[in-house]
């Protein structure tokens, strides 16, 4: 199964392209932008700092709870996502390749470090002391996990570095656009893919090529392609079933459909 934004848009986190396949007003932070500049960085953090409440406080929405419980009936041998939002673990779903990584973890671009993003938020707050009194001047939130905010406000936010090293910069464990996706991570995908019976596409565009490849793989290699999204896909024509419906309520559906 591969699953994409749409899946957690009924947990309140945004997609990026929503049911009518055009793109959101959002720029997203590119790698290039982020290890260029300190500024970059600092832009990065000060939004995401304050953004990251609305991921922490998320729940799994039924769809999540569905894909948990196919899989606990022995219907989906794993789980490709597109998300960075860990809802899928939080609902009890395992062997899920996160092939963008994950949001609750951050990496040393120096050392390679891995360590806790809520360990990063409590060092950040405390450098940071009046800064979640800004949460009421930001906007919703946006696809990345951030918030908007005005330049000047950005420029006082402390950014901090690796406990670790001492000396390189922090980054989350995800795959910015720009950034390539880890090819064990992606060989790791691929071999899922060829061992199935059917590649699920759940909440996905499959705009992005990093997804949309595995179904172009599946459909080459004779795996059949059902895809349920809210609008268009990039993958309809190589999909042998599609559903234009709200995640949630289908998925329950085929759950209980199933037993």
């Amino acid at each position: 199964m591969l699953s994409g934004a749409g899946l957690s848009t009924e947990s309140g986190i945004p997609d990026y392209r929503g049911p009518s396949g055009r793109a959101r007003p959002a720029r997203p932070m590119t790698y290039q932008d982020f290890v260029g500049s300190l500024e970059a960085r600092q832009r990065y953090w000060a939004r995401s700092h304050l953004g990251w409440r609305a991921i922490v406080q998320a729940d799994p929405n039924a769809g999540h709870r569905a894909v948990a419980q196919l899989q606990r009936a022995g219907l989906l041998a794993g789980v490709i996502t597109q998300n960075v939002d860990g809802l899928h673990q939080a609902a009890g779903t395992r062997e899920v390749i996160e092939l963008h990584g994950a949001l609750d973890r951050v990496v040393c671009l120096n050392c390679g470090q891995t360590s806790s993003r809520a360990e990063l938020d409590r060092r950040l707050q405390e450098a940071n002391h009046d800064w979640l009194g800004h949460l009421a001047e930001s906007d919703q939130i946006k696809p990345d996990g951030d918030v908007d905010l005005d330049p000047d406000l950005v420029s006082s936010f402390t950014v901090l570095g690796c406990l670790n090293c001492g000396i390189g910069p922090l980054k989350p464990d995800v795959v910015f656009f720009g950034e390539n996706v880890p090819p064990h991570r992606v060989a790791a995908c691929y071999q899922l893919v060829a061992g199935s019976r059917l590649l699920l596409v759940l909440g996905s565009s499959l705009t992005v090529a990093s997804g949309f490849r595995f179904v172009r793989r599946a459909a080459t290699q004779g795996v059949p392609v059902a895809i349920i999204n809210e609008g268009s896909t990039r993958g309809d024509a190589l999909a042998d079933v599609r559903i234009d419906a709200p995640l949630g309520p289908t998925l329950a559906a085929l759950v209980a459909a199933v037993g």
